[in-house]
């Protein structure tokens, strides 16, 4: 009788370490659960951020043209411009430390020549003939998403109104 006794102590000892250890299994199934949620939550976050500044870049850079054509196509073609707010107004500088948004985004514009086809007057991507009352605008936001650079950019047109 006393050996059954021993028997049910040792059985209920190794019941507890595998209940525990299920336990534990549970309980790290959720925090990484709860892990990748805040993860890929932090990264929506940072995604929506990005469409707005690039939405608020291209009406920056409609600003500017309405403001005055030469404030687009007095830019130099292929530099990179970014975007500053100072003094109540939108100014663009080749300063890549003053683009720098929430210590976080990196925002740019970029201006390139139009050409349009001579004929049908369409934009062409090669040939035709310089449109010098047409600009292209990119504007670009970039930012470092866990240990990736990510990218995203929008294209638009501006004529001169």
């Amino acid at each position: 009788m006393n050996i059954q006794f021993k028997n049910k102590k040792g059985f209920s000892l190794i019941e507890i370490i595998v209940g525990v250890s299920i336990l534990a299994l549970c309980l790290l199934g959720i925090i990484t659960v709860g892990q990748g949620f805040l993860r890929l939550s932090y990264q929506s976050f940072q995604n929506s951020q990005a469409n707005f500044l690039l939405e608020e870049g291209a009406e920056v850079s409609r600003a500017f043209r309405d403001t005055s054509w030469t404030n687009i196509s007095g830019l130099s073609t292929g530099t990179n411009y970014y975007l500053t707010f100072s003094g109540g107004k939108w100014a663009t500088t080749t300063d890549a430390s003053l683009g720098i948004i929430d210590h976080v985004f990196t925002r740019y514009i970029n201006v390139s020549n139009v050409n349009r086809d001579t004929t049908t007057a369409d934009i062409v991507t090669s040939g035709g003939t310089l449109d010098s009352g047409t600009r292209k605008v990119t504007v670009v936001v970039t930012w470092q998403s866990s240990m990736v650079k990510v990218t995203k950019s929008a294209m638009l047109y501006l004529t001169n109104i």
